[in-house]
């Protein structure tokens, strides 16, 4: 009795102290990720692989140690969706001979949420306002807003990255004016006297855009070494989806598929986050990116699916707008005593939209003002 009451207490003492020893290594491991030399090493390795210029500061050491006490959780949880974006946006990147870091930017502009939309309008991973959307070819109409797919967007923002190259020749340069805007950018450089240094400008940019550099450094930090600070991106707890899209012949809702294929209408929304009313238009112009499998079932029973989506649409009780491009866009004058949602149902859209379109930040309007409208409908008079 007393041999196995001792062989007991080593065993406890030795499942303790194994507990201790692990405790203290991750407690000297964490020391060791604070650590400042720790963190200047680091970046001196990312800054002679990338042509972006990383630079040790006071600005750039805090916001790695906040983030590493703050965003650990965030990129843990989002592995899966680390590596089904990632891998795109570096392709792409490179493609174009843009530093392949720059794959980073999403997460701080959207985190990674293909349809986040900001308070002033800048919609999916890359954040597109409006009109910078369109000057880089995406097209947004009353069903589809581009912004919100992940591919095209993605080719988008590459072509808005080179034109900020162009302008400023310097990569931090092109990270700041794609937080600010090229004017900002360049107002800063008149003001320090003609200086052309990020960090040397920074005292003279808006709050937001001087600590959007460091926010960036410290996220391409954290995960390029990511291993270092416990997060597994070789674990991913799904595989990722083969997928493939389908020209879409004729209109049809995420509804109609979901009902007549029996798959979920969640995931048709994830797919193809661009369409806003989860409505896809026909056309030839238009596609719907499914799974392998779902793609070859809408291949093979398309007709048979098309009648029953047109059957469908002609149950509802109101008919379907028609399909309206960029074209369609008008310029109203605001009447006297007209307001947001008196203008919204004359041309039967939303109050939402016209906020966007317009970037107005809450609902004040003044007679005279002039409005970009899409209109659904054309009032008779």
């Amino acid at each position: 009795m007393q041999i196995r009451l001792l062989l007991l207490i080593i065993f406890l003492f030795i499942i303790n102290h194994c507990y201790c020893q692990a405790d203290n290594f991750e407690r000297n491991l964490m020391d060791y990720n604070f650590d400042s030399d720790t963190i200047k090493n680091r970046l001196a390795r990312l800054d002679a692989k990338t042509p972006i210029d990383i630079y040790f500061t006071p600005e750039v050491e805090k916001r790695i140690k906040e983030y590493l006490k703050e965003m650990l959780g965030f990129y843990k949880d989002n592995i899966e969706k680390i590596n089904y974006y990632l891998p795109l946006f570096e392709e792409h990147l490179q493609n174009n001979q843009i530093p392949t870091e720059i794959k980073y930017l999403p997460i701080i502009e959207s985190r990674l949420d293909p349809t986040a939309v900001s308070k002033v309008g800048a919609t999916g991973l890359w954040q597109f306002m409006f009109y910078t959307a369109l000057e880089n070819g995406l097209k947004m109409n009353s069903y589809v807003d581009e912004r919100m797919d992940p591919l095209k967007s993605t080719i988008a923002a590459t072509k808005y990255l080179q034109k900020l190259y162009k302008i400023h020749s310097d990569w931090n340069l092109v990270l700041a004016s794609y937080n600010a805007g090229p004017r900002t950018i360049s107002r800063a450089k008149k003001r320090s006297g003609g200086l052309t240094n990020y960090w040397n400008i920074r005292p003279f940019l808006p709050r937001e855009t001087a600590n959007y550099i460091p926010s960036f450094i410290a996220t391409m930090y954290i995960l390029e070494y990511a291993y270092e600070h416990g997060i597994d991106l070789a674990i991913s707890k799904k595989p990722i989806l083969k997928t493939e899209k389908v020209l879409i012949k004729e209109k049809f809702a995420f509804d109609h598929f979901s009902k007549f294929f029996n798959y979920p209408i969640d995931s048709i929304k994830i797919l193809n986050p661009s369409y806003i009313h989860e409505i896809i238009p026909g056309q030839n112009v238009n596609s719907v990116r499914l799974p392998i499998n779902i793609a070859d079932k809408l291949i093979e029973n398309e007709d048979e699916f098309y009648i029953f989506s047109n059957a469908e649409f002609d149950k509802s009780e109101k008919p379907l707008p028609d399909l309206y491009s960029i074209d369609s866009k008008l310029i109203y004058k605001v009447k006297y005593g007209e307001f947001l949602g008196k203008i919204s149902k004359k041309f039967g859209v939303k109050v939402s939209d016209i906020k966007r379109w317009n970037n107005l930040k809450n609902d004040n309007i003044k007679e005279n003002q002039k409005l970009i409208v899409f209109p659904k409908r054309i009032p008779k008079n």
